[in-house]
């Protein structure tokens, strides 16, 4: 509306100048050397007029003319970036769906027609490393990285292609160009503090650390628990060559924090030492309540130097009565204080206890549970052949909770993943691998661990008296053979259902020769003839060479360790963090 009244004005106001110079009377005259023009006003107003907009058309004429080239050849760069720009657009789209021939045919496309572009350089060097070809990645990353607005990209780029050729040095030295261009940069600081702790560089990695915070990488809580790592890992590290920067950084390790198992063990060792017991104890119960874990139980049980087994055991169990998680599997507590009472009970020659602790899991033992139970039967009774069935039985149980990070299962804690490189990435948990699935793959106990675990354990026989003298007990052999038996598998289990172990009588007087009687103490072993039970097909005599397959190899008279085992361990392949860590002996 304003624009329509600001019109109608202007026409009003021109048609009143209009009417004035008509309305204007006189003569125009102008004279120029011998040259003499005479004209009224109005005429001489008009002429004027007209010779402006000539002179205003020839100098619009004239400028186009000579601004035509220039224009001419802005419409043909902009036409020119468009087709780069629509090459660069659908090239990133084949490189996100895996067409190498087309993305290195917009790839070339997108270098001809926008050759300085910073996308245009990505999309050829992203072809070339969808391709293979290394060699031409490398070097455009390299020119990336000459150009200022593309150097971080172009560092990242030759940083990936360092890892990929497992060149472990140029590795680090682009990152730390990158960190010091740019400290705020995340794949960087992760790369350096990865190094520095793969080398054993913790004043380093502190110190990268401590840039992240001050970059806001990093919130205050995670500052503190990552410290709290490192720290924990240059004092396990110095522990044996520098005590006490070992002691004055795991202290400073439980300060910020207090639930990690590794420095709260640390740290309660060198209270112990320092005859602090009560702060010890206190550093280990804060640590137990977070997380249960047979090294803080075994702290507690020598935080004080000096005591018997049974004081050991008493302290075992007032621990584990301070985690007590009511589960249907564990009525009296959590697992792992009830498998540190057993393990105390059983140094304590508290046999009874240890199986009453470890009652509620022998009906589905973890490999830890039956080691114990073996450990039992072999320290109590002296009963190998229970014992090994135990041992057997651990090989097919299921799988403790172990430090376990990405996938990778380690015996001991760790401050970084071999496999990501991520800071504090090991858990203590179940490893993945070794879970149950749905559809239940647990191995079902053989007959002949059945048959061991139900009978019951030998009594000891006392030395007879002279007055009258019996034959010597004759031990049962053992069950399992020690040398490989070479018969296929199904002849090894009828051997195995042939013999059927029944446990033996009392003594009684020395039996007549004409009676076919066994020994007294000597067990009898049935045939299925004996048994009422068809007999099977006669197996052919083999000669066994070495130990059976089934035979786990334990000696009788020796310690029975965990078994370990590691489940989920990448393969080291080509590039990625895993080379790295071979190399720098993480």
């Amino acid at each position: 509306m304003l624009r329509i009244v600001l019109f109608l004005v202007l026409i009003a106001l021109a048609a009143a100048g209009a009417a004035w110079v008509a309305d204007q009377s006189g003569d125009f005259v102008l004279t120029w050397g011998g040259f003499r023009v005479s004209t009224t006003f109005p005429r001489f107003v008009l002429l004027l007029g007209l010779f402006a907009a000539v002179v205003v058309l020839v100098w619009s004429i004239l400028t186009t003319i000579w601004r035509t080239p220039g224009r001419l050849r802005r419409r043909r760069h902009e036409k020119r970036h468009a087709r780069g720009r629509h090459a660069i657009t659908h090239g990133l789209l084949a490189i996100g769906h895996g067409d190498t021939a087309l993305a290195r045919r917009h790839a070339e496309a997108a270098r001809r027609h926008a050759p300085n572009d910073p996308l245009a350089l990505l999309l050829h060097a992203q072809s070339a490393q969808l391709e293979g070809r290394r060699d031409e990645a490398q070097r455009v990353f390299r020119a990336m990285a000459e150009r200022e607005d593309t150097r971080l990209l172009g560092l990242r780029g030759l940083f990936i292609e360092a890892q990929r050729a497992d060149d472990a040095v140029g590795a680090v030295m682009i990152a730390e160009e990158a960190i010091k261009l740019s400290p705020s940069s995340t794949w960087a600081s992760h790369a350096v503090l990865g190094f520095r702790c793969a080398r054993g560089d913790w004043s380093g990695a502190l110190a990268i650390l401590d840039s992240n915070l001050s970059a806001g990488l990093i919130d205050k809580q995670a500052y503190r628990r990552q410290r709290g790592v490192l720290l924990t890992a240059r004092a396990l590290e110095l522990e044996t060559s520098d005590r006490g920067v070992a002691r004055e950084s795991v202290m400073e390790a439980v300060k910020l924090a207090p639930t990690l198992v590794p420095a709260a063990v640390l740290a309660a060792k060198f209270e112990s030492e320092a005859h602090q017991v009560r702060r010890a104890m206190k550093l280990v119960e804060a640590a137990w309540l977070a997380n249960p874990h047979p090294d803080l139980a075994e702290a507690y049980a020598h935080v004080k130097l000096g005591d018997s087994a049974r004081q050991r055991l008493q302290r075992v169990e007032a621990l584990a009565a301070k985690r007590n998680d009511k589960t249907p599997a564990a009525k009296a507590g959590h697992i792992e204080g009830q498998l540190a009472i057993a393990r105390a009970a059983i140094d304590a020659s508290e046999f009874a206890r240890a199986r009453e602790v470890l009652a509620p899991y022998v009906s589905d033992p973890t490999q830890r549970v039956a080691l114990l139970m073996a450990e039992v039967e072999r320290t109590e009774h002296g009963d190998s052949g229970r014992a090994r069935a135990w041992t057997l039985r651990a090989v097919r149980a299921r799988h403790d909770p172990a430090w376990t990070a990405d996938g990778y299962v380690s015996d001991r804690w760790r401050p970084i993943s071999p496999v990501t490189g991520r800071l504090d990435a090991f858990q203590w948990q179940t490893p993945v691998a070794s879970l149950p699935s749905d559809k239940g793959t647990t191995i079902e106990s053989s007959a002949f661990e059945e048959a061991m675990l139900a009978a019951p354990p030998p009594k000891r026989v006392t030395a007879p008296s002279s007055e009258s003298p019996v034959e010597p007990a004759v031990t049962a052999p053992d069950p399992l053979p020690t040398a490989q038996d070479n018969s296929p598998p199904e002849a090894k289990e009828a051997v195995k259902e042939e013999l059927v172990v029944t446990p033996a009588e009392p003594a009684k007087p020395a039996p007549d020769p004409a009676e076919s009687a066994p020994t007294a103490a000597t067990p009898v072993f049935r045939t299925r003839a004996d048994l009422g039970q068809p007999a099977p097909a006669p197996i052919q005599a083999i000669i066994p060479i070495v130990r059976a397959p089934d035979d786990p190899g334990i000696d009788d008279d020796g310690p029975s360790d965990e078994f370990t085992e590691q489940i989920g361990t990448p393969k080291a392949q080509a590039g990625g963090w895993r080379g790295f860590w071979s190399r720098w002996g993480a």
